[in-house]
């Protein structure tokens, strides 16, 4: 296992679905040189594109739009066990969610050891480019809300 990986997952053609790789680019943008040790930065379209990905790791950090029934551009953050997360992902473009993907990899023994998602709570998942306003605005906490669990080094570091 290769330590830290932090994901942004959805399709920047999905409007807020785009936000898990918009948060990336923003962590990735205050980001220090990697260390050798250092997590590693990747954006992926679709949960189930994690499962030959994430094998490596000890700890994943995933951004990823998420469906509660909170207000638009909310920021969620909490670690997930063998239930998965506690919200929708955004289905309507990723088919198996990542509840699934999680529970699969966990039966395949092929899942990180500590998983965390990092949620904001989308409005628009229709067709397009652009994140509607408040998920825009959400950005930097959720990329604050990374960092910060780089910096507390989760179970992994």
């Amino acid at each position: 296992m290769s330590g830290l990986m932090v994901f942004g997952l959805g399709e920047a053609d999905r409007r807020d679905d785009g936000v898990g790789p918009a948060v990336l680019r923003a962590v990735m943008a205050r980001a220090t040189p990697r260390r050798e040790n250092g997590p590693h930065y990747l954006v992926v379209p679709q949960p189930l594109d994690l499962l030959g990905v994430w094998a490596q790791a000890d700890c994943a950090v995933i951004v990823d739009a998420v469906r509660s029934g909170a207000a638009a551009g909310t920021v969620h953050s909490r670690r997930l066990g063998p239930e998965g997360p506690a919200w929708e992902a955004t289905s309507s473009s990723h088919g198996i969610g990542l509840g699934g993907v999680l529970r699969l990899a966990q039966a395949l023994g092929q899942a990180p050891r500590e998983v965390w998602l990092v949620g904001v709570e989308g409005a628009d998942f229709g067709f397009g480019v652009g994140l509607s306003p408040r998920v825009r605005a959400a950005v930097p906490a959720a990329a604050l809300r990374v960092r910060e669990l780089l910096e507390e080094g989760m179970a992994c570091a």
